[in-house]
């Protein structure tokens, strides 16, 4: 009997452990299941820890590499790059299929600044997918980046700390026309619903108001009345153009899984915002959410994954033609707003601009804001907000005041919380000149010069240098300049300058050189063939400059002198020097110049030059005040000789009269 006793107490154990060890089973199947449903219900933040609960005890690989890529999907999803990093590496190691994986672990590697590798992994997604324009996007947004940080918008940007808490704060919009007041989404501790949101790890999210005193410092926030605020999600307010109906979406919650959002909106009634109705657009199931109300409140621009749409989250519209009609089938906005990415949070500005934030454009980061407006073909021009308004990290939920370049915007990159809110202005243009008036020979200051500038808007200033020549002035935005410089016993001078077309404040330097009347002026590069008098083409240039002086010195005449070296007889040198002095005047006439502000003088070989400041400095043979004569010019090397006579070979004019006037004045 015991032998028996103990045979059964054998057996029901055996049976015991298999029934453990097949519940067990059960329970590792049953943790993988439920980790996936709570992933597709949208419950990120608690899918995590199920997931990597359940891939030690699921065997399978390829079920193993899914669930290495969904932990990567939950932390790009919530907003954590850095891990995403990791958990989509470790997918792909384990030879995970999905061409997805190669462009998810390039969107984080280009949010972590990794360029080089983030580059190599588009590569590898543009290979697979060749027809997705998010791999040549990513490609070429890791080449724009880094120039993109470095060079400053010229915008300046603010946290808001009055505004911001530990928790999500983010989509900012003014909900008075001083702009003393905004509504924004905040996932504080105050906030009404469930306490933790299984897709962030957060609360839920309420619509807050702040307001600002007469000191212009932020009031405290303070959450919507419970018309507004429920135990749902409720965000992401738009205004009408006198801030009496707002839009704004809710996403309710059934049994801890979100059920989809829809738009509501909420009118004003003196202080307080009444309850909010449900907006119907199209079908009940499908989410609708972002609103963004035109000016006109004829057009509803919002963001949904409805189907016929081209990416991920898509931006569509919906249109009426008065404030009182039904409101149109849902449009979505094209292939040049939308990507197969995400294209999230519209703003449509007072003048008509939307914004909006996407992944799947050529962005910095995550979410970059955009801006786009519509040509007169009816295309979009979309352009990047660029840094500093756009960061490694995501940013959204843009607003703007009407007639300033400036407002709020979302980030989360580096303030108090996760998402917080930034004030950003962009100071007005600024640009300044300054410079110094030299003499052109000695390089000293001139003092007391007469500048006018002239600028392309009609308008004129006139002032002078100071003691040492040094000037500076304010220039407008959007001008072209021409500042004409005169002084008593000096050519005018000019010089040019443009503000159009600039983008960032500048401070403009300049030297504007002038040229003494006192002794001839050499004209450069001017270039005769060998023992002839024709011009050669590339003497024009030079001799187009001396025409721009002549038109800005009206009242001069001047005489053109040619000189040779020293080789050669002296009949044969006046003669040369003589006709190439003449095709010079030749030269001016038929361009224009009046003929009696001009005469002709070859001087042959009995004035070699005086070796000035500038050539003594450019070769340390010479020295300034001595003369090229065939004495200096015998004592050096016969490549030095080449020079000082290439030196002597000159063409110069000299100011003969300066109270010319015209003969059709006289």
């Amino acid at each position: 009997m015991k032998i028996l006793k103990l045979i059964i107490i054998i057996v029901l154990n055996l049976i015991l452990c298999v029934s453990l060890m097949a519940q067990k089973k059960v329970q590792k199947r049953d943790k993988a299941s439920k980790a996936f449903d709570t992933f597709d219900a949208g419950e990120y933040f608690t899918a995590i820890t199920m997931f990597k609960e359940a891939y030690d005890y699921v065997k399978d690989k390829e079920r193993k590499a899914l669930i290495l890529f969904s932990l990567g999907e939950c932390f790009r999803i919530t907003g954590d790059p850095l891990k995403a990093e990791m958990w989509f590496k470790k997918a792909i190691e384990k030879n995970y299929q999905n061409p997805l994986v190669f462009l998810y672990y390039a969107d984080a590697l280009k949010i972590n600044q990794k360029y080089d590798d983030a580059i190599d992994n588009y590569k590898k997604y543009k290979d697979l997918v060749p027809d997705d324009v998010r791999g040549e996007n990513g490609i070429t947004a890791c080449e724009n980046a880094p120039k993109w940080l470095e060079n400053n918008s010229g915008y300046i940007v603010e946290d808001v700390k009055p505004l911001n808490s530990k928790s999500r704060d983010y989509c900012p919009g003014f909900a008075k026309d001083d702009y003393s007041e905004i509504i924004f989404t905040s996932s504080r501790e105050s906030a009404s619903g469930t306490p933790i949101h299984g897709a962030t790890g957060q609360g839920f999210t309420d619509l807050y108001d702040a307001k600002l005193d007469h000191k212009s410092k932020w009031s405290t926030p303070v959450p919507l009345p419970p018309g507004i605020n429920t135990d749902a999600d409720e965000g992401c307010p738009s205004f009408n153009s006198d801030y009496s109906t707002m839009y704004y979406t809710v996403c309710k919650m059934v049994k801890g899984r979100q059920m989809g959002c829809q738009i509501y909106k909420s009118s004003k009634s003196g202080e307080t915002w009444g309850k909010g109705e449900l907006i119907k657009l199209d079908k009940d199931s499908i989410t609708y959410a972002q609103a963004a109300i035109s000016p006109d409140e004829l057009t509803l621009y919002f963001v949904s994954d409805m189907d016929g749409g081209i990416g991920g989250k898509d931006i569509w519209k919906v249109t009426r033609k008065t404030k009182s009609d039904e409101w149109s089938k849902p449009e979505n906005l094209g292939n040049e707003i939308n990507t197969p990415g995400n294209e999230m949070f519209p703003y449509v500005h007072p003048d008509g601009t939307l914004y909006f934030s996407s992944d799947g454009q050529v962005s910095i980061g995550g979410l970059d804001i955009f801006k786009a407006k519509k040509t007169p073909d009816g295309h979009w021009k979309i352009e990047n907000m660029k840094a500093p308004i756009n960061s490694v990290n995501d940013d959204f939920g843009i607003v703007f005041e009407k007639k300033e370049e400036k407002g709020y915007f979302s980030s989360d990159r580096n303030g108090k919380g996760d998402d917080d809110i930034y004030a950003f202005v962009l100071p007005p243009l600024k640009f300044n000149i300054s410079g110094v008036i030299k003499d052109e020979k000695s390089d000293a200051p001139i003092p007391q010069a007469m500048i006018r500038a002239i600028g392309s808007d009609g308008g004129t200033m006139e002032f002078k240098s100071s003691k040492d020549g040094s000037f500076k002035f304010m220039l407008k935005p959007s001008t072209d300049y021409v500042f004409v410089v005169s002084s008593d016993g000096y050519l005018n001078g000019k010089e040019r300058e443009t503000t159009k077309g600039l983008e960032k404040s500048k401070d403009f330097k300049t030297t504007i050189y002038l040229a003494s009347i006192a002794k001839p002026i050499e004209l450069p590069n001017i270039f005769y063939d060998f023992d002839k008098a024709d011009l050669r083409p590339e003497s024009m240039v030079a001799l187009d400059k001396l025409i721009e002086t002549l038109t800005d010195n009206p009242t001069i005449t001047i005489e053109l002198g040619a000189h040779t070296d020293a080789r050669g007889s002296d009949e044969h040198n006046n003669k040369l020097s003589q006709n190439r002095a003449q095709s010079v005047v030749n030269y001016l006439i038929q361009k224009g110049i009046a003929a009696d502000r001009l005469s002709a003088k070859g001087y042959g070989k009995v004035m070699p030059k005086i070796i000035d400041k500038k050539m003594a400095e450019q070769y340390n043979f010479m020295a300034e005040g001595k003369i090229l004569n065939e004495e200096f010019i015998s004592g050096l090397t016969p490549e030095q000789q080449e020079i000082s006579y290439q030196a002597n070979r000159r063409t110069e004019f000299k100011v003969l009269r300066t109270d010319y006037i015209p003969k059709q004045e006289k």
